[in-house]
């Protein structure tokens, strides 16, 4: 039996509790893929890393990732989580205030910001999109029990996860959503994406969005805070026009069904080519995993 040193850190948030938390298994290098599937699932977190030493040149680190179901080739908050725990733990240091985190998608850069609470940010993959067929507008609008926006329709993002993104007319429907999960889960499998995202203009003065995430395909009913997901509303802003409304830096809550309360700080250029993703990140659990 080994023994691992393991950090569950908060992402999204300065105070514990209020983020999405992510499972960071330090030292995995010699654990199979299966190992690490059954240890995502037995944490039943949205999502669980292992940092592993990297393959590419340039790379500080290598880090996969896995929901309670299936590996991704990226996500968002799970990388923002596992910077934090590597720089913590002393596993990598930034060069020039930066790390190169090697994953299924390529090589993601990561800034390290100081002064103040430190705030990591990513530069995120890019995206492709797609429109979903209209005749799946249906089956979306009874699975979130909601009408979504048709001026722009609903797209298809992949970033690595692959979320449908619609809009709805503001944040209170945004909160008001109780989805039908097996129908979400259904809609998903046959579309072949991770989830829906879903995201309403805000007016509380933190934010300018409110978003929220679903994957009951992947064992994540609703995710608490996604990193993926908010980059994936980023392109849709960038494609459709919509970024000029809340402007090119601005920031998306999410969580506040669930308890949580994630601020996300989000850059995007005009064209969608350029997407960054900011949040500060907490320890909350350091110890360690019997394997």
């Amino acid at each position: 039996m080994r023994t691992l040193r393991f950090k569950q850190v908060d992402v999204f948030t300065t105070e514990p509790f209020l983020g999405n938390p992510v499972a960071v298994v330090l030292d995995a290098e010699g654990l199979s893929g299966e190992t690490m599937q059954a240890i995502a699932g037995w944490t039943n977190l949205s999502e669980t890393t292992f940092v592993l030493p990297p393959t590419q040149a340039g790379a500080d680190y290598r880090l996969r990732i896995f929901t309670p179901r299936a590996e991704l080739p990226f996500a968002g908050h799970p990388t923002l989580g596992s910077a934090h725990a590597v720089l913590e733990a002393g596993v990598a240091q930034p060069r020039e205030g930066r790390l190169r985190q090697e994953c299924g998608a390529g090589i993601v850069e990561l800034k390290v910001e100081t002064g103040g609470p430190a705030r990591l940010w990513l530069r995120a993959p890019q995206t492709t999109l797609r429109a979903l067929d209209p005749a799946r507008l249906p089956e979306l609008e009874g699975a979130l029990g909601a009408a979504v926006l048709r001026t722009p329709a609903p797209r298809v993002i992949d970033v690595g996860p692959v979320w449908l993104v619609a809009g709805l007319r503001d944040a209170a429907e945004v909160g008001a959503l109780v989805p039908d999960m097996a129908a979400l889960a259904a809609l998903s499998e046959a579309e072949g994406i991770t989830g829906v995202v879903v995201f309403g203009a805000a007016q509380d003065g933190v934010a300018q969005l409110h978003v929220r995430a679903f994957a009951p395909a992947h064992g994540v009913p609703e995710d608490p805070v996604c990193g993926s997901g908010n980059i994936s509303v980023g392109a849709f802003l960038a494609e459709t026009g919509l970024l000029a409304r809340v402007g090119d830096h601005y920031r998306a809550r999410q969580g506040m069904q669930l308890g949580r309360d994630g601020r996300i700080a989000m850059r995007v250029s005009v064209d969608g080519a350029r997407i960054d993703l900011g949040g500060n990140a907490v320890t909350c659990i350091d110890g360690t995993l019997r394997v």
